[in-house]
């Protein structure tokens, strides 16, 4: 079964931080990953940001940049979401980048692994609460 992942767990792939393993896993599990191709900015911009703090090398940012599209067996172009990614972003208030991600989940019939509790959080009781699975929680047969 494919698998939509989001920028909270793709940067976790690069550095080792809280749900890192989890994230490996994933990655390692051999489900076909797939993502909007606004993962490659979003990974990269956080990147970015910890490099600014000192938090990654110089080297380290260059990978993830080089890297970031290598696991995806699939980046789908943001055109064809956005108007459904804006209608859900208008329908629960939230911000329309990560409903990009939500967007494509209802195109692939497949669900959203992500470590972004808020984004979990602000779904619950939503039509796509049930189609979102927390990076910590996630297993191969989620």
């Amino acid at each position: 079964m494919t698998v939509v992942v989001d920028a909270s767990v793709a940067f976790k792939w690069f550095v080792t931080e809280k749900d890192s393993a989890s994230a490996i896993s994933l990655l390692n599990s051999g489900q076909p990953l797939c993502a909007p191709d606004l993962i490659v900015a979003e990974v990269c911009n956080v990147g970015w940001r910890v490099w600014q703090k000192g938090e990654i090398t110089d080297e380290q940012l260059r990978i993830i940049s080089l890297r970031i599209g290598e696991p995806f067996s699939k980046l789908v172009g943001l055109s064809q979401l956005a108007p459904r990614a804006t209608k859900i972003a208008s329908l629960i208030k939230h911000p329309a980048y990560d409903c990009f991600y939500l967007a494509l989940v209802e195109q692939e019939n497949t669900p959203l692994v992500t470590a972004d509790e808020r984004l979990i959080s602000r779904l619950t009781g939503t039509p796509w609460a049930s189609l979102v699975v927390s990076l910590a929680q996630w297993t191969p047969t989620s």
